[in-house]
């Protein structure tokens, strides 16, 4: 058995400084009111005695527990599989990480993974959360107000203001509609006549706004020209199944993301169609290895994946800040990031390939 080491206390942090404890408890605390070369002084000791502030105790001075829930309303086979999740995860990671932050990554699958995560939203383990990949009918928005926590949501929620609402709401997105005009504009300016949409989850508004976008510039398309896929590889093939076995003399296809796009295109070789020369194929993420890895690479709508995540820490992490400094201390819940910034909507490109 390892003899456990005594670790240097706040007392002897204080002793080397030169300070009084409650002033390195400030210092430490990230509290105001100490000046600068006692902050100095506090700062050195600390390096030098390898002094760790208990987070049990820093918690009951700060109110915070320095974590933060990151709520991906999909379950770990789609959230594991998926790159467009791991990108958003890292720009989330980085950002909490630069701010001596953990992250918590809660997923749900079913009625028992909403409770669940209701219940330790409630129970006061983390700071504030991010939410995202949410569908319309899910509970997980009045889960959260309910809990009272802090919230920014990656996407554009379903609903006008707060969960359900209630409040403000703060989310980041990109442009998901005009990302789509631009495809279906490219792909009509190839000279392509009988263009086809293969959507997302429609109950997702990701893949309503990418499905208006489609709509704007294509007024009048034939209704069989457009199939609900599921955002991944085996919907996209599905969907252009469905598209060749109802309209065969299609020369175009805008699928909501790059895995659907890879899913039709493997679909097009089985059924003997060129690509660009029979049939145009645009994408929409440009997650890069799976973009540059088609066959062939794949023209698609840029979106900012991981700059979208570390947007949403920061705006969460801020609204936290904002709320530390409220004298009053009290927020309502559903409200929790009182003087929030807006909500974010981010620019996308059109990323030129070989497949359109």
């Amino acid at each position: 058995m390892t003899e456990a080491v005594s670790r240097p206390t706040l007392e002897a942090v204080a002793a080397r400084a030169g300070v009084s404890r409650a002033t390195v408890s400030r210092v430490v605390n990230g509290g105001d009111g100490v000046r600068e070369p006692l902050v100095e002084r506090v700062r050195r000791a600390v390096e030098e005695l390898g002094y760790v502030p208990n987070q049990a105790a820093r918690s009951l001075v700060t109110r915070r527990h320095d974590a933060v829930a990151v709520v991906i309303a999909e379950p770990e086979t789609r959230v594991f599989a998926d790159p467009f999740f791991a990108l958003q995860l890292r720009g989330i990671s980085k950002e909490l990480t630069a701010h001596d932050s953990q992250l918590v990554l809660l997923l749900t699958e079913g009625p028992e993974d909403h409770a669940r995560v209701g219940r330790y939203l409630a129970g006061g383990h983390v700071d504030g959360a991010l939410v995202f990949s949410l569908h319309l009918d899910d509970p997980l928005p009045g889960l959260i107000r309910g809990a009272g926590v802090p919230t920014v949501f990656g996407g554009r929620p379903g609903w006008g203001d707060g969960p359900r609402g209630d409040g403000p709401t703060v989310y980041v997105d990109c442009d998901n509609r005009g990302g789509a005009r631009d495809a279906v504009r490219h792909l009509v300016a190839l000279g392509r006549t009988r263009v086809a949409h293969i959507t997302g989850p429609l109950d997702q508004t990701s893949a309503v706004d990418r499905l208006d976008g489609f709509r704007d510039v294509m007024v009048d398309a034939d209704p069989r020209l457009i199939v609900e896929g599921d955002f991944t590889p085996a919907g996209g093939e599905r969907a252009m199944r469905v598209l060749l076995d109802r309209c065969p003399e299609v020369d175009a296809v805008f699928a909501a993301n790059d895995l659907s796009a890879c899913g039709a295109l493997r679909v097009l070789r089985e059924r003997g169609r060129r690509v660009p020369e029979d049939v145009a194929v645009i994408g929409f993420d440009d997650m890069l290895p799976v973009a540059e890895g088609a066959d062939p690479p794949l023209t698609t709508v840029r979106q900012d994946i991981e700059e979208m995540g570390r947007l949403m820490a920061r705006l969460l992490l801020r609204g936290l800040d904002r709320r530390g400094r409220d004298e009053a201390g009290s927020t309502a819940p559903g409200k929790a990031l009182g003087g929030a910034p807006s909500s974010l909507v981010l620019p996308t490109t059109l990323v030129r390939r070989a497949s359109a």
